[in-house]
């Protein structure tokens, strides 16, 4: 009977947006209910417009083959269930929150909303460590740095701001997982013409994740390295960046490390971060707005308004195959991608506020994330000027992973959009035949990951 009340407290408060109280610790989400495995709510919504956690991986398609030829096909057979218009935007005003005013100021702007799919899954190891982290796990330095966590979610029931933010940087793809003939990143002007910015090779390895980890992670881990291998445009050719971020945003930070061709030579880029203009959007996002987010959480106040439902980008398989959307029909689109390449599903998200410190700068004094509850690697963001208006949107391009039992979602690729300007970008695309995102079979050379092994890789 306790047991049941914890429940039933635990789950009003999540949906109702309230502080968790303490012993929603007490849950055993490996044989509970009404929480998943990795603290979603099971359920569908009332309506049936949101459907039950299905805590499997998307069916791999027959026509699905592992070196791309074909793309990343669609698992799902279905049809947009309706579209909202500038004409309609206001009856769905509250899934819209922000990204309503792209309606008003882009009347041609559409949204295709289909069918919900909450498919996507964890290995056993992620699922056994998110149960420990519900006590193990914890905030440290006012929330900007971790102690005791475990390889699975750090905190599968948030109970603040900084808690559901550190699930979106800890987000579950892969221990390691690289590109297949690179990702892309495109600028389009707002005349809707494209300009290819960077095609990379792309190679992660999410140490936090580590399958063979035994124990609570160190509080110094490193808990993230990218690889970054620049093969277009021609002047480009052979740049190389390495990134290091660790759960001590205090003491060890983020680290990035750039070899330039014409330099030939490695320089720790410090300047490369925060509100720093992302090289590859062409001013159209910043260094943090990568992936949605990722970034130091020192510089904001970060306020857990609860949960409530949405429509963001989800599964986004017609962005990673040409035989649905080839990259030029995604991007050669004025002010926004072309709406018959995108999807869009009304999910359950937590909603994070974050206000910028006193005695801080950043172009975005305010923020408002959208992380998914199931896979917090997917999401929306709205970024705000210092005026208050909407600035830039931020949507991630989520995939589920459907290929053996290697379970997980990518969502590396996002789309910005620049309100101001007209301009908008996307990174990480990979929307050309022969070019995926694939879980590694093979461990990555730690040589990929070493700033000193950096020259000689990226000579030409």
């Amino acid at each position: 009977m306790v047991k049941q009340q914890v429940k039933s407290v635990v789950i009003s408060s999540i949906l109702a947006g309230m502080s968790l109280p303490s012993f929603a610790s007490a849950l055993d989400l490996s044989n509970d209910d009404e929480l998943s495995v990795i603290g979603s709510v099971k359920a569908g919504n009332p309506e049936g417009t949101i459907p039950a956690y299905s805590g499997k991986a998307p069916k791999t398609p027959a026509n699905f083959r592992e070196d791309f030829s074909n793309g990343r096909p669609n698992p799902y057979d279905d049809e947009p269930l309706f579209s909202i218009t500038a004409e309609n935007a206001s009856q769905y005003a509250e899934q819209l929150d922000g990204m309503i005013e792209i309606f008003e100021k882009y009347p041609d702007f559409r949204m295709d909303i289909y069918p919900t799919h909450r498919d996507v899954s964890y290995p056993e190891y992620v699922i056994e460590n998110t149960q420990k982290n519900l006590t193990e796990c914890k905030e440290i330095a006012g929330g900007v740095s971790l102690e005791g966590c475990y390889a699975g979610i750090p905190f599968p029931v948030p109970e603040t701001g900084t808690q559901a933010m550190w699930n979106h940087l800890l987000q579950f793809t892969a221990y390691e997982y690289k590109t297949i003939d690179g990702w892309d990143a495109w600028v389009t002007t707002p005349d809707g013409k494209a300009v290819l910015q960077t095609r990379a090779a792309g190679y992660q390895r999410v140490k936090f994740f580590d399958p063979e980890a035994q124990g609570p992670h160190d509080s110094s881990l490193i808990y993230i390295k990218i690889r970054q291998e620049d093969l277009a445009p021609a002047r480009k050719v052979g740049g190389v960046l390495v990134l290091h971020s660790s759960v001590d945003a205090v003491n060890v930070g983020t680290r990035i490390w750039q070899y330039v061709p014409g330099q030939r030579r490695v320089k720790l880029a410090p300047n490369l971060a925060y509100d720093t203009p992302s090289p590859n959007s062409g001013g159209t996002s910043t260094i943090d707005d990568s992936k949605g987010f990722m970034g130091p959480l020192d510089r904001y106040d970060f306020t857990l308004a609860g949960k409530e439902e949405k429509f963001i980008m989800y599964n986004n398989f017609a962005l990673n195959n040409p035989n649905d959307c080839g990259e030029e029909k995604i991007v050669n689109h004025a002010n926004f991608p072309n709406p018959d390449c995108i999807r869009w599903e009304l999910h359950r998200v937590w909603k994070v506020e974050a206000t910028l410190k006193d005695g801080y700068r950043h172009a975005y004094p305010k923020r408002v994330f959208y992380w998914d509850e199931d896979a917090p690697g997917a999401g929306s963001v709205e970024n705000y000027d210092s005026s208050g208006s909407l600035y830039r949107v931020a949507n991630n391009i989520a995939i589920p992973f459907y290929e053996g039992e290697k379970g997980g979602m990518v969502a590396d690729g996002t789309i910005y959009m620049d309100l101001q300007t007209g301009m908008w970008s996307v990174q990480a695309l990979l929307g050309r035949a022969g070019a995926g995102w694939t879980v590694v079979e093979e461990p990555l050379s730690d040589i990929l990951f070493n700033p000193e092994g950096m020259a000689g890789s990226g000579f030409r």
